[in-house]
């Protein structure tokens, strides 16, 4: 029996077996990400719906309501189960996304992942090493393509966290990437690339923005990471709130985190503050996205800044409650152009960055959490392209 005619084991079967539960989250990301107005044909009526439903069909004003007045408030969902509730507006796609929807018996987004396994051009490559990499690539690619078609806003795709320090292979993945989304007719301007922001990250940034290229960079912990991005004209800039405040409960010996103690400021916040007033007092042009935002007072601490990502439960609690908040949960806007044209840099952060200084300036805390989340990004591709190896061909291939 040929290999193409085997039956090879359900996605769930080698999932099990793995040992491991798969998440199956994507990452939201907010309707005004969308630049020009092109859109990849009008949205489901299921995300009409579920746009329509809200307590203003009660003549009542919510938490959700008021906050959102200030900054884009982003659900962090799973967009399986929470389609309806918190209909995505823009998305990310990665190789925890492939992992999650390959666990799933049934999703919109199986066949894009058996279209990839089927695809000629991979199935013809010699090297399996290239092969597997190249069937990830086109799975990401098509899934992408199928959210385009669902959101009006950007597709953010995940580039392999292998090459985080290697600036042109950082290019050359995200010029193949564009290919492929060209070959599936979704234009540039509804795409971003998503990249750890190592020096090399922050390059590549630098150089794919200087042809028209939109970034997304990740795993940003330090002031020196911020800036040296929106020097680079990074388009979106993403900042980890909750996990700063995790890992300063139990270190110490950071500067910049023991800075901010010593203000009496928490430092995930502390950090948003700072860079939204660099990019905004010095005219950057990169948004600012805060996540792992933990609590609503988290949330109500960074009204201003460009886009917050919130958790379902913070999402739900924002939307449940009707009633007028008391002083301490006061709806006022943190963050403003006004606020950081008075926002007082020191010569020191106020540098041209580079390799050097960048390198520098991080602490313990940024070096620790962007070595564990490439750590996190480079075990889910590779765990992609292990389950790739054992379920290809694809049924009817």
């Amino acid at each position: 029996m040929s290999l193409a005619l085997q039956s090879p084991p359900s996605y769930s079967a080698l999932l099990r077996q793995d040992g491991k539960r798969l998440s199956s989250k994507v990452l939201l990301t907010p309707s005004r990400l969308a630049i020009g107005g092109r859109r990849s044909g009008s949205l489901p009526t299921l995300i009409r719906a579920a746009h329509n439903f809200s307590s203003v069909d009660t003549g009542l004003s919510t938490e959700l309501d008021a906050v959102s007045g200030f900054s884009e408030i982003v659900p962090d969902t799973v967009i399986f189960d929470d389609f309806e509730k918190f209909p995505p507006t823009a998305a990310t796609v990665s190789s925890s996304l492939l992992l999650g929807i390959c666990s799933l018996p049934d999703t919109i987004f199986r066949n894009a992942v058996e279209m990839a396994l089927a695809d000629t051009e991979c199935y013809g490559l010699a090297n399996n090493e290239l092969r597997l990499s190249c069937f990830a690539d086109k799975a990401l690619v098509n899934v992408g393509g199928d959210m385009a078609k669902l959101v009006p806003g950007r597709v953010s795709t995940e580039v392999d966290a292998r090459l985080a320090y290697d600036t042109l292979g950082i290019i050359r993945k995200v010029n193949n990437l564009l290919k492929l989304y060209g070959q599936i007719d979704v234009p540039p301007e509804r795409l971003l690339f998503k990249i750890p922001a190592t020096w090399q990250g922050i390059e590549a940034s630098r150089l794919l923005e200087s042809e028209g290229i939109q970034t997304h960079l990740t795993f940003v912990y330090s002031f020196a990471q911020a800036a040296a991005a929106a020097q680079a004209g990074t388009s979106v800039i993403q900042i980890f709130v909750g996990r700063l405040r995790d890992w300063a409960r139990n270190h110490s010996g950071d500067p910049e985190i023991d800075a901010a103690r010593r203000r009496g400021e928490d430092p995930g916040l502390s950090l948003i503050t700072r860079s939204y007033n660099y990019i905004h007092k010095y005219g950057h042009k990169s948004k600012l996205m805060a996540a792992a935002v933990r609590n609503k007072q988290d949330l109500f601490s960074l009204l201003g800044v460009d886009y917050i990502i919130a958790p379902l439960k913070v999402m739900q609690s924002l939307k449940d409650s009707v009633t007028a908040p008391d002083e301490k949960y006061s709806f006022i806007r943190r963050l403003s152009p006004e606020s950081a044209a008075n926002y007082n840099f020191s010569q020191e952060e106020l540098m041209k960055w580079d390799q050097l200084s960048l390198a520098s300036a991080m602490g313990p805390a940024s070096v620790d959490l962007l070595a564990a989340g490439l750590d996190g990004y480079v075990n889910q591709a590779k765990r992609v392209e292990e389950l790739f190896g054992k379920i290809w061909p694809p049924p009817n291939v």
